[in-house]
């Protein structure tokens, strides 16, 4: 199988999700929108978005998606099953909707419209991503006040699925420091090879910068 991939945040999660479960799969770098490249891309997914896995004919796309067929493949508890599940499922679910759907809107001004140029910062917007930040990561705070992990005691998708975006906090400055037990949920996920450096040994070109100017002083 090929995992095509780049260094935004679900295509990260994407190869966290198989470095972590050492899958057998072979890593390619990809731009699918870039000149001379959608006509490559638009039959494995046609919203040229990544990442892509494909194996035996077919294509798979959506990092949820192939994060589920990652970890059966590997017979991994990775993505919980039985009496678990529905758990997980609660925390993707809910995790998308709200704390990294405010991440993600914070991100994308201060960071993705910076480093491709797509247009100045919206504070209006960025106002907005902070404020859905807020109430959801006190809700996160709450139910990690009380366990060390998302679903049971172990690490779980659901770990991996709702800190899409904490890695590129640099940009964001989404303020995490204020919820001490996200906090130290992070910082275990950080622990984690798989998760902090995805790209260790990739051909994996880094993402472009955000200019100074797009930075606080």
């Amino acid at each position: 199988m090929k995992l095509f991939f780049s260094r935004n945040p679900n295509p990260r999660l994407a190869v966290a999700v198989a470095r972590y479960l050492n899958a057998k799969v072979e890593f390619e770098f990809a731009s699918p929108f870039a000149p001379g490249q959608a006509e490559r891309f638009r039959p494995l997914n046609p919203n040229l978005s990544l990442p892509i896995l494909v194996g035996s004919g077919k294509s798979l796309w959506e990092a949820d998606a192939i994060a589920c067929r990652l970890s059966r493949d590997a017979h991994s508890d990775f993505w919980r099953t039985g009496d678990d599940e529905p758990e997980m499922i609660r925390w993707l679910s809910w995790g998308k909707e709200n704390f990294a759907r405010a991440c993600d809107v914070v991100h994308f001004e201060r960071g993705t419209k910076q480093r491709y140029g797509i247009g100045p910062i919206d504070q209006d917007r960025v106002e907005e991503g902070l404020r859905d930040f807020r109430t959801a990561a006190a809700t996160l705070e709450a139910a990690l006040a009380e366990r060390e992990w998302l679903v049971e005691n172990s690490v779980s998708y659901a770990d991996f699925r709702m800190a899409t975006f904490l890695p590129f906090n640099d940009v964001a400055r989404l303020p995490l420091a204020d919820y001490p037990s996200v906090s130290r949920w992070y910082c275990q996920l950080e622990k984690i090879d798989a998760w902090r450096d995805p790209f260790k040994g990739l051909d994996a070109p880094e993402l472009p910068p955000v200019p100074a100017q797009a930075k606080p002083a």
